[in-house]
């Protein structure tokens, strides 16, 4: 029977891969307990192939267990080894290791061999492998006289290395006499075999220390070989050398250097054949001369090179194919070209294999009476052969066994007794190699047992698998139960996994799978059982994770890291940049959760992974940071293609700091003209490094590039050479060109002068000409110096000229200029505007008219027409002022215009002028005109004082602004009642000559609104407001005074401020609560029509407002029964109006008035009731 023992790998198919290691050892075989009797394992051996440093010791190691212990001997090359006649070989106690002493006196040589350890005991012997041991050789170069290589520039070139055989293979490399590593490129590199080649040489390839190393690492040894020489001849030297000896017709024969197609080098020929044994690593190379350098290229015909095991080397002159298996068989091509052609060569690959395991025989543990296999299978290519051995004798001349029987690569075991009991060898072998394998069969009558330790606790996070484990031993195999609970049924089902090796697994645990689990051990010779305990553990969860970050250079960033973990298990955080710790810098500030960078910096780009771990489980989260920062200047730049009005301009960008550059600036400095100043030239996008840029003659040319990026501008580049241009005549002529008189008699002609950049060359001057305009006269020229104007004196007044300015220098004269029209000087206008009348349109504006005056008389420029006036007198006012003179001006050639703002009914004088860009010409004779009569301005004030029972007196002052004859005085007025409502409007007319106005039989304590304005026979103007009470009747005022003095008054009004307030406080509560007020209750049930509280519905109320007319209003709104208004801007006092509170309480006691706010209002007619209640009368209504 298959022991429980040796436990089968169900290693969870489809199950999380983090657990696969975990169950993968739960479940590999178990040890028989070491206190049952038990054949020989080997637990430790040597390596099959054993190399060793001949300056050591060797130690063979041989470890074994077994129950009794083994005993060990050794064969050396297919014979015993007595290591007794030995005195430089021992073995170690308790083991079968052997130590052979070279140190003192032995020879690493003599041992070479193959040894071959056995371990014994009772129940049978197991063997090792054959262990070949070879000590390792580092030989010295063999004396050879080294030729200097002389080759022609362009020609290949291979250096050989020859290194001596050591064991194992030295690594090879080339350095030169100061141990510098020689560079390699595409054009020189290493072959596998450690030769040196050159596709084509270059002169640079010329020296004497090319010298071949190998490093036997073995015995840490590095020989050398002899330095190798190499010149390499240019054809001009060549042609040097042969000139001196040959005649000119045999120097033109020497070849130059020439393009070659490619050649390969090695490996040679068209086909070659390359054997790799499985598993291995499969190397291929070619190497090509040619000229230029060929570039290699692999394929493999009728397939494709392996994903994810394919890698080019050496500038993929190498193919590198790992893990080769039988599949990569197969022909590989590579393919050598350059611009002159290609060659090929194609390697035959074939993929041999030494054996491997398909089923290795394993250890069986039987019970008497029962039946067992050992199987035995490999592969490899060819095909291995299978032989057994029974305690390391062939099986074929071993004792007989009753329940054995050979069949192939399996043994059958049946009805085993406990002299079954053996180890028996697996040999699988064929030419590339064997495999070795120790199985034992053991007898054994054995009761369970439980090889798990009792009460063990397994914590698991929640939602993960758990594994409970219950490892076991017995013969025969015991069969095993899981429980729940202390009473708990078998547990059965889906939801659990039933391992071979008695492990429990529950696929998905969750927190009701905390718990207790009892596993049952039971076979025919007893029974037993232990329990364990699982308790499930939430996740822990990174609730925050850390987010991509762009940070400018010298910024400080953040990264947050916020967990949620279970409460009993403590987590660490870990930081780490790119997969390794954080740099020890203290910019770096881990805080509890997160992690802060202070001054960042271009090293601190990367990815920062924040990892969480406690003892059950591991989560993380990453992010990068982009550090981001202006480009790095371009450099190396250079000029090439340098022609008279154009050059090319190269550079190499630099850095662009992960923000990539989007266009580079290329400014120019002129060292001729404006040394040490930098322009603008052009510019050109991030992905151009080469720009053809414009010149001007005679300028010396510097230029730097400038980089942006989105985070700015680089440093400037440093300049690239100068680069003087040639001279030229100028390209252009002075711009700006004008002819302007500053007298009657002259003409100044000016320009703007051409800069030093756009002279073109030396020698800057200016070709000045003129010439009349519409006459028949020739031009007259002068040459003046780099100036910017030049004077013609003794010119007619004011005529045109034609004028043109042209740039000349050493070299000549620019294109011809164009022309432009000045004019010589200005003089004052000779005429004055005739004709002048004056429309007048109303009482503050007029239209004035005039006839122009002759073109000739203006003598310049025509500017327009300026009309100078002012007012003489006021006709309604006796008093004179001081005149004021005002200016109107009208543009170019008008005849007429508007006078505005002008006073009423006022005398004015006017003249009108024309104007020149000289001056103005004569005034026109003084013209007289007179304005109508206006309405007049408000009075300057309103007065009320004296007030009386029944009267009022006003007085006023007259209008500022009179604008005419005063006609009379309007006054209307009307009484304001304390709920703002408006009385009857009464209008009264005033004479003129009258300054005050006594008003009686008015109302006592009441309020009056006075509108008041004069009149002309135009209009009335506008008009002011005043407000003013009459005062109330004495005997009232004394009650007044007597009631609110008395103490009874006082505490009643006490007592009902009381019971208002608890009213209120009531009401809000119930309010609050959705329900009515007691009082409104009442109030709904006890209605009276004449005491209402005031609803939004009742109506609306007119206001009164100050128009800026200050018209009166019509008739007001309708207001309620109750008098109350709606509080609205303002709240005049109780002294303004002279009265009480206009509120009263019914009968209940509830307050159902409000204070009422006084708003000015405009006059309203109607027959509202002008009195107002007064506070007496208020009072009384408590009573």
């Amino acid at each position: 029977m298959q022991p429980e023992v040796m436990m089968k790998k169900k290693c969870i198919s489809a199950r999380k891969a983090s657990l696969v290691l975990f169950l993968c050892q739960m479940i590999s075989a178990l040890d028989v307990p070491l206190d049952l009797s038990q054949p020989p394992t080997i637990t430790q051996q040597s390596p099959k192939d054993y190399i060793v440093d001949p300056r050591e010791n060797i130690v063979i190691q041989c470890e074994a267990k077994g129950k009794p212990p083994p005993s060990f001997s050794w064969t050396r090359n297919g014979t015993h080894f007595d290591i007794d006649k030995d005195a430089q070989v021992t073995m170690k106690p308790n083991s079968g290791t052997l130590v052979i002493n070279i140190m003192n006196g032995g020879k690493a040589e003599a041992y070479e061999g193959v040894y071959q350890c056995t371990a014994r005991n009772e129940r049978g012997a197991a063997i090792s492998n054959n262990i070949v041991i070879r000590p390792s050789r580092s030989p010295l170069w063999t004396k050879e006289k080294l030729e200097p290589n002389q080759v022609r520039e362009g020609d290949s070139l291979v250096l050989h290395c020859r290194p001596p055989v050591g064991l194992p293979p030295p690594i090879i490399f080339w350095m030169d006499n100061a141990f510098q590593r020689l560079p390699q490129s595409e054009r020189v590199s290493q072959g596998l075999n450690g030769d040196l080649y050159f596709s084509n040489v270059q002169p640079e390839d010329t020296r004497e220390d090319y010298i071949c190393y190998a490093r036997f690492n073995h015995t840490q040894t590095i020989q050398q070989k002899q330095p190798i020489s190499v010149k390499v001849f240019s054809m001009d030297s060549l042609n040097d050398t042969i000139a001196a000896n040959l005649s000119d017709t045999d120097i033109y024969g020497a070849r130059p250097v020439t393009e070659r197609q490619p050649v390969l080098l090695t490996p040679t020929g068209s086909t070659s054949t390359k054997v790799e044994l499985r598993g291995n690593v499969l190397l291929l190379e070619c190497i090509a001369a040619g000229l230029p350098t060929p570039v290699i290229r692999w394929i493999k015909e009728g397939g494709e090179l392996p994903a994810n095991r394919t890698f080019f080397e050496n500038f993929k002159k190498t193919l590198k194919i790992i893990d080769v298996s039988e599949a990569d068989s197969g022909n590989y091509k590579c393919i050598a070209r350059n611009t002159l052609g290609s060659a090929h060569h194609v390697i035959s690959v074939t993929v041999k294999a030494a054996p491997y395991w398909i089923t290795a025989p394993r250890n069986l543990v039987l019970s008497p009476g029962e039946d067992g296999t050992l199987i035995c299978r490999a592969n490899g290519n060819p095909k291995p052969s299978i032989s057994w051995l029974a305690n390391g004798v062939p099986i074929a001349i071993a004792p007989e066994d009753p329940s054995r029987k050979v069949d192939g690569d399996t043994i059958i075991f049946s009805h085993v007794q406990e002299r079954s009991s053996a180890v028996y060898q697996c040999n699988a072998s064929n030419e590339y190699g064997y495999l070795l394998a120790n199985a034992f069969v053991n007898v054994l009558a054995e009761p369970p047992r439980i090889l798990t330790p009792a009460n063990k606790l397994y914590q698991v996070i929640a939602d993960s698998p758990a594994l409970l484990d219950c490892a076991y031993f017995g013969s025969p195999k015991p069969e095993i139960e899981w429980f729940k609970g202390v009473k708990g049924s078998i547990l059965r089902g889906s939801e659990y996994i039933f391992h071979d090796n008695g492990t429990l697994e529950i696929p998905v645990a969750q927190k009701d799978s905390t718990g207790a689990y009892t596993c049952v051990a039971r076979n025919k010779l007893g029974k037993t059982q232990n329990e364990v305990q699982l308790e499930i553990k939430d996740p822990t969860v990174i609730i925050k994770q850390p987010e991509y970050k762009v940070i400018q250079r010298y910024g400080q960033v953040s990264f947050e890291c916020i967990i949620k973990h279970d409460s009993t298990l403590l987590p660490t955080v870990l930081w780490l940049k790119d997969n390794d710790e954080l740099p020890d810098d203290e910019r770096f500030l881990v805080g509890k959760d997160n992690l802060t960078i202070m001054n960042v910096t271009d090293k601190d780009d990367g990815t920062y992974t924040c990892i969480v771990n406690t003892t059950l489980d591991s989560v993380s989260a990453s992010a990068v940071l982009t550090v981001v920062a202006r480009p790095n200047p371009p450099f190396d730049l250079e000029l090439t293609g340098q022609l008279e009005r154009s050059v090319e301009l190269s550079w190499i960008p630099g850095d662009e700091n992960n923000s990539p550059i989007t266009n580079f600036v290329i400014e120019y400095e002129d060292g001729l003209h404006e040394p040490g100043v930098w322009h603008y030239q052009t510019e050109v996008p991030g992905t151009q490094t080469t720009v053809q840029l414009k010149l001007s003659p005679y300028v010396n040319y510097s230029f730097r590039v400038i980089a942006v990026n989105e985070i700015g501008r680089s440093q400037p580049s440093e300049p690239s050479e100068q680069y003087l241009t040639k001279s030229a005549n100028p390209d252009e002529n002075p711009s700006n060109v004008q002819g302007i008189g500053s007298e009657p008699d002259n003409l100044v002609i000016t320009w703007e002068s051409l800069t030093g950049f756009q002279s073109n060359g030396p020698g800057l001057q200016y070709k000045v000409s003129w010439r009349q305009k519409d006459v028949d006269d020739e031009w007259t020229s002068v040459i003046v110096a780099n100036v910017s104007k030049y004077i013609v004196s003794g010119t007619p007044t004011f005529v045109p000229y034609e004028i043109k300015v042209q740039a000349l220098n050493d070299l000549g004269y620019a294109p011809e200029p164009s022309e432009v029209i000045g004019h010589s000087g200005e003089d004052l206008p000779m005429v004055a505007p005739g004709n002048v009348q004056v429309h007048v349109i109303n009482s503050t504006l007029a239209k004035v008219h005039w006839d122009p005056v002759p073109l000739k008389t203006v003598r310049g420029h025509l500017q327009g027409y300026k009309v100078y006036y002012w007012k003489v007198q006021s006709l309604s006012r006796r008093s004179r002022r001081h005149i004021e003179k005002k200016i109107l001006t009208f543009r170019g050639n008008k005849t007429f215009g508007m006078l505005p703002g002008l006073e009423p009914y006022s005398t004015y004088k006017l003249n009108v002028r024309v104007a020149n860009g000289k001056g103005e010409g004569p005034a026109s004779p003084d013209k007289v005109f007179r304005t109508p009569e206006g309405v007049p301005s408000s009075p300057s004030f309103l007065k009320i004082t004296n007030p009386t029972l029944d009267s009022l007196t006003l007085e006023w002052g007259s209008p500022t602004h009179p604008n005419g004859v005063l006609t009379s005085y309007i006054l209307k007025f009307q009484p304001i009642n304390n709920t703002h409502e408006l009385g009857p409007l009464v209008e009264i007319r005033i004479p003129a000559n009258e300054s005050s106005l006594i008003l009686k039989n008015l109302n006592y304590s009441t309020r009056y609104k006075f509108y008041f304005n004069a009149q002309t026979s135009v209009g009335s103007g506008n008009q002011i407001t005043e407000e003013a009470v009459t005062i109330m009747d004495e005997a009232m005022a004394s009650r007044q005074v007597d009631i609110a003095t008395q103490g009874w008054f006082i505490g009643l009004m006490c007592a009902v401020a009381l019971l208002i307030l608890i009213l209120l406080i009531v009401c809000f509560i119930r309010r609050n609560k959705g329900g009515k007020y007691p009082v409104k209750e009442k109030e709904d049930a006890h209605a009276d029509p004449e005491i209402q509280p005031m609803k939004e519905d009742d109506g609306t109320f007119g206001e009164y407002s100050d128009a800026e007319d200050h018209k009166p209003l019509k008739k007001g709104s309708r207001t309620p029964s109750d008098r109350t208004v709606k509080k609205e801007d303002s709240d005049d006092s109780l002294v303004d109006y002279g009265e009480g509170v206009n509120g009263q309480f019914n009968e209940d006691g509830s307050f159902i008035g409000q204070y009422s706010g006084k708003k000015e209002k405009e006059p309203a007619e109607g027959n509202e009731s002008s009195e107002a209640p007064s506070p007496v009368n208020a009072m009384n209504s408590f009573v």
